[in-house]
């Protein structure tokens, strides 16, 4: 049924929800039946605040997901393993961040995941933060089974472009840009902008990307070609924009948020969207352009406050599950029923954290985890 040019077509509908949100529904649909999966979601949950934000998603039932916004974001035994070990990019399931016996014996899965026949589910780390990420995930029917090597691979394929998409939607702000007018949209853009073809010439760039060339710090023009003052990431733009003239599946993994430093040292991310094709395609009739680039300051990567907190006193996954539940929910006897384990399970982990933490009481926990969360809040 997934021959390559179906494939290419998912790929390129991908592109086209990053210029048009509305279309996101639709992709979720259409990357759950390849995938495959019984729905998709684009979301992005919070430790801090303890919150799940929903962006887009097909598929799922309307009173779950607002039962897991309201009381199974916290119960959810995934979300501290998945917040310490999933890194931009990572393509996980359940069982590479949970012992299955573990996650089958929980209160999210009792409650929340077989009610509504759910088993598995697989998802891809779009983007981080100190304290949140955000990720698209294909939630597993009993119809389907469990996570598979095949169901992973297809997940990697739509990973890298899910990534792209999403990056570049964030810099256009999410809305919608009219196909007949989108180089005078992008033109308003506050990020640097160039339309450029298969060879790398540059065949528009908007006001902030003039601004850029001319400072040639980052980016500048050689030859009436563009070109990243960094030679290797450069060099690494440029065979983007060669896969990007041969279709939106052929841009692969390369040039996704492409590292360029700059002649004083402060380094800026290069995201490129391909116009060969779908509605982007007509987008830009007018010019010769295979792909768009978009140019903005890297932000400062800080490790997650969950990691911060594991690395600085050497606690286990385990006890990282323990530890966030004692603080979200209360002692032992109330924790053991949500995480699954037996009490003189969740005693041992305690008595452990306690020890590393050089704290006695579950008051002193509680504490010790604010202050952490509280530190660059802002």
């Amino acid at each position: 049924m997934y021959e390559p040019e179906h494939i290419s077509q998912l790929v390129g509908e991908i592109y086209d929800a990053a210029l048009d949100p509305a279309l996101w529904p639709p992709v979720l649909k259409a990357a759950s039946e390849y995938v495959p999966g019984a729905s998709g979601t684009l979301m992005s949950q919070d430790t801090v605040s303890g919150s799940a934000q929903f962006y887009f998603q097909w598929g799922n039932d309307p009173s779950f997901l607002k039962s897991y916004q309201e009381v199974y974001v916290k119960l959810n035994p995934v979300l501290v393993p998945a917040l310490l070990h999933a890194k931009v990019g990572d393509v996980c399931s359940t069982a590479d961040l949970l012992p299955l016996d573990e996650f089958f014996a929980s209160r999210f899965y009792k409650e929340w995941v077989a009610p509504q026949g759910l088993v598995d589910s697989i998802f891809c780390t779009l983007d981080t933060s100190a304290t949140s990420y955000a990720f698209i995930a294909i939630t597993r029917h009993e119809r389907h089974g469990m996570v598979d090597g095949k169901t992973r691979r297809r997940m990697e394929l739509l990973g890298p472009h899910f990534r792209r998409a999403i990056a570049i939607g964030k810099l256009i702000d999410l809305h919608k840009v009219e196909a007949a007018a989108l180089a005078d949209s992008l033109d308003c853009l506050a990020a640097a902008m160039f339309l450029v073809d298969s060879g790398g010439r540059i065949v528009h760039a908007n006001t902030a990307g003039q601004a850029m060339l001319g400072e040639e710090s980052v980016v500048r023009t050689v030859g009436g070609k563009f070109a990243a003052v960094h030679r290797e990431a450069n060099r690494a733009l440029h065979d983007t924009f060669v896969n990007a003239a041969s279709g939106d599946a052929a841009i692969g993994t390369r040039g996704i948020a492409v590292q360029i430093p700059s002649s004083d040292g402060t380094r800026y991310v290069a995201d490129v969207l391909p116009l060969t094709s779908g509605r982007r395609r007509s987008a830009v009739a007018t010019y010769s352009a295979v792909a768009a680039v978009f140019m903005r300051k890297a932000a400062l990567e800080l490790p997650h406050r969950l990691d911060t907190i594991a690395s600085t006193f050497k606690l286990t996954p385990a006890e990282m599950r323990v530890l966030m539940m004692i603080v979200e929910i209360g002692g032992v006897p109330q924790i053991a029923p949500v995480l699954g384990v037996s009490e003189t399970t969740a005693r041992t982990h305690l008595q452990h954290i306690f020890a590393k933490t050089g704290t006695s009481r579950q008051a002193d926990l509680v504490k010790l985890v604010a202050g952490f969360m509280s530190l660059l809040r802002d």
